[in-house]
């Protein structure tokens, strides 16, 4: 897929995917960590033939810029970088897709373009609502258990880890010597062990984690949300679709229950025996879910 640099108004450069019909329906496509753009590859590949599918490689990685100071990955900034990539390529008004932080930034997007009418629907693949991951942060000992790896990411000690040996180094460290899937192509895996040896990249990456708000708690501390804690978002109105990979490790199920309080007009699609990486991990099912939702809220969008 071939990319054009798109600068945005910030300064900030995107290397973006960007295919399809000039006049079709647009669908804006925001990967996840530690990935790229090539995480939607079999979904671009299915739906620009109809629609305009854009697809960046976000702040922090690959060729994208790539600031070093933790304060320029705040979510604001991300979502921000949404918006001025649609202002770019001449989009008003777009259907946003994400998985996992894609997914996550996906969320403040169609939040915040509910509100202007520049959001029409919104598709989130393994990706939990900032206010329910909050919650089973503080409460849920299993996504607790699950999400210690991010603490490990927040911590400046490993940077040394870090330079020395790339982003896969930190992995190494976090997640021991599972495989990020089985299902990966060599071809693929071999294109991310690349990318991860720009340093640059990897504590851009890193510190999307590191710029988040999220409360993380050690995994010894009482399973209780806060004194005073609240967590106040708006409800989202747009048609949503979330699809969940029922085996993700490090987002379990447990992620879509309640979901309908924040959400409206909601519909989930569950895919069984399926890892975190349910875009390419299971493309049919997630290329068939989606075109179900597309068709259902046509007039949306």
């Amino acid at each position: 897929m071939d990319q054009t640099r798109v600068t945005l108004a910030s300064g900030i450069q995107l290397d973006t995917v960007d295919v399809g019909p000039r006049d079709a329906p647009v669908l804006i496509f925001l990967h996840g960590f530690p990935e790229s753009h090539r995480t939607w590859r079999h979904q671009i590949a299915h739906f620009s033939d109809r629609f305009r599918c854009i697809a960046p490689d976000q702040r922090g990685y690959r060729g994208s810029s790539k600031p070093q100071e933790v304060s320029a990955y705040t979510p604001d900034k991300l979502i921000g970088d949404v918006f001025q990539l649609a202002d770019a390529l001449g989009v008003e008004k777009f259907t946003i897709v994400g998985h996992d932080w894609g997914g996550a930034i996906a969320w403040g997007v169609a939040l915040g373009g509910q509100m202007t009418g520049r959001v029409a629907r919104a598709v989130i693949a393994n990706a939990p609502h900032p206010a329910t991951f909050q919650k089973l942060l503080w409460t849920n000992a299993e996504q607790r258990a699950s999400s210690q790896y991010m603490r490990t990411f927040r911590d400046t000690a490993n940077d040394a880890i870090v330079r020395e040996f790339g982003l896969a180094g930190m992995l190494l460290k976090a997640f021991g010597d599972r495989p990020m899937s089985a299902m990966m192509d060599e071809d693929e895996r071999n294109a991310l062990l690349s990318d991860w040896q720009d340093r640059d990249a990897a504590f851009g990456m890193l510190n999307w984690y590191r710029a988040s708000p999220m409360d993380i708690p050690a995994a010894d501390a009482p399973l209780a949300m806060p004194e005073g804690a609240a967590i106040q978002l708006p409800t989202l109105t747009i048609p949503t679709l979330v699809i969940w990979a029922m085996d993700d490790l490090a987002l379990p199920p447990v992620n879509i229950a309640g979901l309908d309080e924040y959400v409206t007009d909601l519909t989930i699609e569950q895919v069984p025996d399926c890892g975190h990486f349910v875009p390419w991990e299971a493309p049919g099912k997630v290329n068939a879910a989606i075109d179900a939702f597309l068709a259902r809220t046509a007039d949306a969008g």
